[in-house]
């Protein structure tokens, strides 16, 4: 069973999000939050695998709770829910350690196999979101500041590695690098799985976003 906390400061909406999830059943929802530091001391009694986290809340909201959770020493995984028009809260979201992006427009479906994917290992960011997020920071400021310590192992990259994480930093999903670098779609995945892990990044935008600020794309971007 995938264990799933869900946070939002309105019980309707909770209420709603818990029934859907638990037409599933492979999902268990262990809690509720109404906000941040609810989610947070619910998040340590019962250990939940993915959370569900709303970002605009009262009192303390997702992106601080999300902070919080990613520094215990087995922290959950995080997926933040959004609306379309909230950019900064997305990056912000993003540097905290969010694992994942969803719309609140979302189907039931999608919101079922994203809870999946995420706990399976899964980077869950819908693609005109991470474009979105990384055209509106590229530029803004420089890749050393916003991710040191991980502009510092670029060295630890093969060629193969570096130039997927190029077309990362494009915010193509991985078919499409598959297809512009003629790989499998499994291959292109294990490569920015193990570049994640060699750079210590959370998630794949965090990825896009080193990848655009250190000019590591390709000039031919689609």
């Amino acid at each position: 069973m995938i264990r799933v906390l869900v946070v939002d400061d309105q019980a309707l909406i909770r209420a709603g999000t818990r029934a859907i999830l638990e037409s599933a059943e492979d999902i268990e929802v262990v809690g509720e939050a109404g906000d941040g530091a609810e989610a947070v001391a619910l998040c340590r009694e019962h250990r939940p695998d993915v959370v569900l986290m709303d970002l605009r809340m009262p009192r303390v909201d997702g992106v601080t709770a999300t902070a919080r959770l990613k520094q215990d020493p087995e922290p959950p995984l995080v997926l933040a829910l959004t609306t379309f028009n909230d950019d900064q809260l997305m990056i912000d979201a993003m540097t905290a350690g969010a694992d994942g992006f969803l719309l609140k427009q979302l189907s039931p479906k999608d919101l079922i196999n994203a809870v999946r994917a995420v706990n399976g290992g899964a980077s869950v960011v819908n693609t005109e979101l991470s474009r979105r997020i990384i055209r509106r920071i590229s530029g803004r400021a420089t890749a050393s500041t916003a991710f040191p310590a991980a502009a510092q192992r670029l060295d630890l990259l093969s060629e193969r590695e570096r130039e997927v994480l190029g077309q990362v930093g494009l915010g193509l999903n991985n078919a499409e690098i598959a297809e512009r670098l003629h790989m499998s779609v499994s291959t292109v995945k294990t490569y920015v799985s193990r570049t994640l892990g060699k750079l210590r990044l959370d998630n794949r935008v965090q990825a896009a976003l080193l990848a655009s600020q250190l000019r590591l794309t390709p000039d031919d971007a689609p």
